[in-house]
């Protein structure tokens, strides 16, 4: 079997689900619409018979089949479900709109950490447990990726890479939370690494 590369870059839309339903669709439908309406009647009229109420079958079937319609509709008009967490975005032109609903992965990003930076402003303990350790991660994560050490796979290396400040702040428990102008300086020195 042979495959040209035309036919191998060329699109093609895939048809449409309706398209691949098998031809009962419609009839399958009803029938299953059938039974849920006789089982639903059925539960019905047994609870009100067994509180001692009569109500004509046919209201009770009326009142089925209009739920069963109402609960069809809504949900043909329902939005899609947001996309999964970890799921990817469609690669390609955006439509032109704003979701204004979808979850800003920079704004998450931001907020996990601003919260523990605030949280931890004015207590050293707090910073030591919390947000040194992150930051330690992110400089064995850059000095993996950049260079294939981390500071415990070879600390020579990875002192002389990270420098002395930041060797230093990373592996000494501070006396106090460093302020946002020392922090800004020891970031700035993390995105230094190449």
């Amino acid at each position: 079997m042979s495959t040209s590369i035309d036919d191998l870059l060329s699109f093609a839309e895939e048809p449409a689900e309706e398209a691949h339903r098998p031809g009962g669709g419609r009839a399958r439908w009803v029938l299953r619409t059938l039974a849920v309406t006789a089982a639903i009647v059925v539960v019905v009229v047994v609870g009100l018979r067994a509180v001692g109420l009569q109500v004509s079958l046919w209201i009770i079937v009326a009142g089925v089949l209009a739920v069963l319609a109402v609960r069809r509709v809504t949900a043909a008009l329902s939005p899609p479900p947001p996309p999964r967490a970890g799921g990817r975005a469609p690669a390609g032109e955006e439509p032109g709109t704003w979701n204004w609903a979808a979850r800003d992965a920079l704004r998450a990003a931001i907020n996990g950490w601003e919260r523990p930076l605030d949280w931890c402003s004015d207590n050293r303990e707090r910073f030591t447990e919390r947000v040194l350790p992150r930051l330690g991660e992110l400089a064995d994560e850059r000095l993996r990726q950049k260079h294939g050490v981390t500071r415990e796979s070879d600390p020579a290396r990875a002192r002389a890479l990270l420098g002395e400040r930041l060797w230093t702040f990373l592996g000494t428990p501070a006396r106090r939370p460093p302020s946002p102008r020392d922090l800004a300086a020891i970031v700035a020195e993390l995105e230094k690494l190449s």
